[in-house]
């Protein structure tokens, strides 16, 4: 169902990267597993077909900074949050920001795989709607006056 598109995955608790990575995978979600924001990046860019669940504290560039870098550069990429030391307020700012869903650790395997799937159909939604407005942008003559 959503062959093509990943799940860029940011922990730098290794433990926490390779059991949730093995939890996505394990329900057919292809997973890029990265320690650090910056090693996330380059598979950030525009048009991209992923979407981006990353801790809040890690090394370096933060969760909450990586998330204004993807709402900067293609605020259509959903953007999970995860954190233990999170708060109503911390929650309250990811979303304002931009942020798809905010999630506090501990929290069931089972939470995180709904909410990246619904974040996949999602982005899988915006990418199709994106092509048709391409094609009919790209459409002339007849087929423009026929789509309207």
């Amino acid at each position: 169902m959503f062959e093509g598109y990943k799940v860029v995955f940011v922990e730098d608790d290794l433990p926490v990267r390779v059991s949730l990575t093995q939890t996505l995978e394990l329900e057919g979600l292809a997973v890029l597993p990265c320690r650090t924001a910056e090693e996330a990046l380059p598979h950030l860019q525009p048009g991209a077909p992923v979407i981006l669940i990353t801790d809040v504290r890690l090394p370096g560039m933060d969760g909450r900074a990586l998330l204004a870098h993807v709402q900067a550069t293609d605020s259509s990429i959903p953007t999970i949050l995860i954190t233990a030391h999170g708060d109503v307020a911390m929650a309250v700012q990811a979303m304002r920001a931009g942020a798809y869903d905010f999630i506090e650790k501990p929290f069931a395997p089972e939470r995180l795989v709904d909410v990246a799937r619904r974040a996949l159909d999602l982005r899988t939604l915006r990418h199709s709607a994106d092509e048709l407005r391409a094609q009919l942008q790209s459409a002339s003559g007849i087929e423009a006056a026929l789509l309207g």
